[in-house]
């Protein structure tokens, strides 16, 4: 793996970027947006995968980071659930859902092997 110098270098970061847009998205132009604690629990979901990227990298400790990245896939759970209950609730349209969730799962799997990454890294050192 190159190095990275800056967080906004990260596949991963730039990966949950992409989704918190989406949520934006999502959450102005449907129903939702008139669902006030909805809209702000997907919206603060969203923005933690990120968030929680970047403060972990800035902590230049790839323990530290390794926790914050957990936190980063747990925040992706979290919305992953939102999203189906909204789905199951008929609040959320299946084809939005679908596209979402396929987008959770990936991001999951991206955090779940970078963490595994650091911590063989960090097991070697």
């Amino acid at each position: 793996m190159a190095k990275v110098e800056r967080f906004e270098d990260l596949k991963v970061w730039q990966h949950a970027i992409e989704i918190g847009v989406k949520i934006y998205v999502l959450v102005e132009s449907s129903i939702i947006s008139k669902d006030f604690r909805a809209r702000d629990q997907l919206i603060g979901s969203a923005i933690s995968i990120s968030n929680n990227i970047a403060e972990g990298f800035e902590y230049n400790n790839n323990k530290q980071f390794m926790r914050y990245l957990a936190i980063a896939k747990g925040s992706a759970g979290e919305l992953r659930s939102q999203l189906y209950l909204l789905q199951q609730a008929s609040k959320l349209d299946q084809t939005n859902y679908d596209l979402l969730y396929k987008e959770l799962v990936q991001i999951s799997s991206e955090l779940k092997g970078f963490i595994k990454y650091l911590s063989e890294f960090e097991k070697k050192n």
